[in-house]
């Protein structure tokens, strides 16, 4: 019996120490896959934390970007804008008067047209203000014609609001010294002046 008994402690004391140490084993494991859970966790976190500060660096350096596009696009187009009207005040009234006066336009269509027929003689055709018609059509009938000893036809339009067209009679092409034309090239060469006396 005693022996019965002996034999029954050890085989409880085995499976209780057995027991103990697989129970010992798991907590363990469940300590160790808790820590690496808490710690994938944490390191998931900080990723988390870490992509929302970049996030929130690039939107801040983009929206820095996109302010600063806008307030130098806005500032050149307001530099364009003071200096087209200064240009315009500078060259479209005296421009304009000076291609609207039946005399300065005369002198201008003679030095033209003796280029243009000298180098390529054929029949003229000239496009003039039809505001100016008047005085025009009898000097573009006699004496330019006579001048050019060629043929010159003339038509005059509201389109143009001073100075005037030239080309052949064939219509294959037209040179331009409208008032638009002139005030475009002259403001051609006062942009560069205006902007560095406006603007440095």
């Amino acid at each position: 019996m005693d022996k019965l008994q002996e034999l029954t402690q050890k085989l409880y004391n085995e499976g209780l120490s057995k027991g103990k140490e697989e129970g010992e084993a798991i907590l363990s494991k469940a300590k160790a896959d808790a820590a690496e859970i808490v710690k994938n966790a944490r390191e998931e976190a900080d990723a988390i934390l870490e992509k929302a500060r970049k996030d929130a660096q690039d939107f801040r350096v983009k929206m820095e970007g996109d302010v600063k596009m806008s307030s130098t696009q806005t500032l050149q187009a307001t530099r364009a804008a003071i200096e087209k009207l200064i240009i315009a005040q500078a060259v479209d009234k005296p421009v304009s008067e000076a291609l609207s006066s039946a005399d300065f336009v005369k002198g201008i269509i003679t030095a033209v047209a003796q280029r243009f027929s000298a180098q390529e003689p054929a029949d003229l055709s000239l496009v003039l203000p039809e505001k100016l018609q008047k005085d025009l059509e009898p000097y573009i009938k006699g004496e330019l014609a006579k001048t050019l000893g060629k043929g010159v036809e003339a038509s005059f339009s509201k389109n143009v609001a001073g100075g005037f067209k030239i080309g052949p009679k064939d219509g294959s092409y037209f040179i331009s010294f409208t008032e638009d034309s002139f005030q475009e090239l002259i403001g051609e060469y006062l942009c560069p002046a205006t902007k560095k006396i406006l603007f440095g």
